[in-house]
């Protein structure tokens, strides 16, 4: 019996490593398995439809496109599997780096935590980039604070994980590129703990990402070109922040003067605005102008207006600067505290439908057949956000406490994440808030950062932190 028990003990071993490991990619997945299917937002038939219609619109992804499309006919079940699995690998990942993973248990626990806490498991379950904004933050702190903790494989996976996030979504590209930034004003002060190669690979990886969005968009389009539509969200933020409104009463003209010939009206307002005769029915709201069958619809949506609302919103940041500065910092802040789970999950994401119905019919049984598709609310996310609303408002507060600890050491380990995920919260609510309008789902998908590292630090208070990894980020510069 004695000598049976060195043998198994690795099967043991193994036998619960496997267990925990099924167990949180169930966790993890949990929306989706109980919906019956990934769940849908508006955004995914954009995204859906860019293999089959081969010509490039405003704010889709022809690369997250072609990741969805590896999914069709299954059910986009690889694609649910694949962000649980990768969620799993960079949470295991940086537990171990922090000295918090020596067992499946206390990853487990993490997981457990964070899927019952925050919006991470519906992330994950959605059928949109969202989870990859969070991740990529995590693996470019990882490259950048601990090189020396990690594998060179490990290093290229993170590499290629942060280059696909840029080349999905121009917001999370900023957000990172912001956090670069970040890091080379950082080594001015904090030399030790920065790695310039991190640095440098972090960098590169968005330059790879950017690579990566214009080949595809040359593949699928025929043309060299950045994803369009910057410019159009940056206008519905405008839109409804009031500022369209007051352009146009400057520059359309008046009764007088649109009875009056061409050429005698004043010269700016010789070329009146398409949207001059709307000027009174604008929406009050960004999504109600551009996702609705209005004015914007109307008048030949992206196509016909694209270059008028770019010229609205370049004149409109010269023209008045005062309110477009109070406004942009008010959408921040606004922005800041949306948070709250399930944003755009119901069952009225019709161009989602029309898409899969038009283009892969084969997965509108299965489609109908979840629960998404039979409620408005079908998750009662009422319920759930008086839960993950007060968790998220509560990280946040306690992230300034795990900060403060930059002003006793530098080389502090957990305050250098808390800042890393500071820096995301404040760069990803003005690209998003102040330069698109404050919306919960832009919130949700990285503010479960700052739970994740308090609660790595309520972890590291209790169990403590090996000599090693206390030490490992000084000196990470070559």
């Amino acid at each position: 019996m004695t000598s049976d028990q060195p043998q198994r003990q690795p099967l043991v071993a193994r036998s619960l490593w496997l267990a925990g490991l099924a167990v949180a990619l169930a966790l993890l997945a949990a929306p989706a398995l109980w919906n019956g299917y990934p769940l849908l937002q508006y955004d995914t038939g954009g995204y859906l439809a860019r293999w089959h219609e081969g010509y490039l619109v405003p704010s889709r992804s022809t690369v997250f496109g072609l990741y969805l499309h590896l999914g069709e006919g299954l059910h986009f079940w690889p694609m649910v599997l694949a962000q649980a699995a990768l969620t799993v690998w960079v949470l295991t990942l940086t537990l171990r780096v922090f000295g918090l993973a020596p067992r499946w248990r206390v990853r487990l626990a993490v997981i457990v935590a964070l899927s019952i806490l925050t919006t991470l498991p519906f992330l994950v379950s959605l059928l949109i980039t969202d989870i990859f904004a969070g991740l990529s933050v995590l693996a470019l702190h990882l490259l950048v604070f601990h090189p020396r903790a990690l594998t060179r494989p490990e290093k290229i996976a993170l590499f290629l994980v942060i280059a696909f996030a840029a080349a999905i979504h121009t917001a999370t590209l900023a957000v990172l590129l912001a956090l670069v930034g970040a890091g080379l004003v950082g080594m001015i002060f904090t030399s030790r703990v920065i790695s310039g190669r991190g640095l440098a690979a972090g960098a590169a990886a968005l330059a790879l990402g950017a690579a990566m969005l214009l080949a595809a968009n040359v593949a699928l389009s025929g043309r060299l070109a950045w994803t369009p539509g910057g410019y159009g969200i940056m206008f519905g933020r405008m839109l409804q922040d009031g500022i369209v409104a007051r352009y146009l009463k400057d520059h359309c003209p008046d009764a007088r003067n649109a009875r009056a010939p061409v050429e005698q009206r004043p010269e700016a307002l010789a070329h009146e605005l398409k949207l001059c005769p709307y000027k009174d029915e604008l929406p009050a709201t960004a999504d109600e102008f551009l996702w609705s069958y209005g004015v914007f619809n109307k008048l030949g949506r992206f196509n016909g207006l694209g270059d008028e609302m770019r010229t609205i919103a370049l004149e409109s940041l010269v023209a008045y600067p005062g309110q477009q500065f109070t406004t942009a910092l008010r959408a921040t802040l606004e922005q800041i505290v949306l948070v709250a789970s399930g944003a755009g999950v119901h069952d009225e994401v019709y161009h989602t439908y029309g898409i899969i119905k038009r283009f892969i019919s084969g997965e509108v049984p299965a489609m109908k057949a979840a629960r998404q598709q039979q409620s408005a609310n079908p998750f009662r996310f009422d319920l759930i956000n008086r839960l993950h609303q007060p968790i998220a408002w509560l990280s946040m507060l306690a992230l300034l406490f795990v900060l403060a600890r930059l002003f006793r050491d530098r080389s502090d380990d957990l305050a250098l994440l808390a800042a890393t995920a500071a820096l995301t919260i404040l760069a990803n609510a003005f690209v998003c808030g102040a330069l698109s309008g404050p919306h919960d789902r832009y919130g949700a998908r990285i503010v479960w950062l700052a739970t994740l590292t308090v609660m790595l630090a309520g972890l590291r208070a209790v169990v403590g932190a090996p000599a090693a990894v206390r030490h490992e980020t000084v000196m990470a510069s070559p």
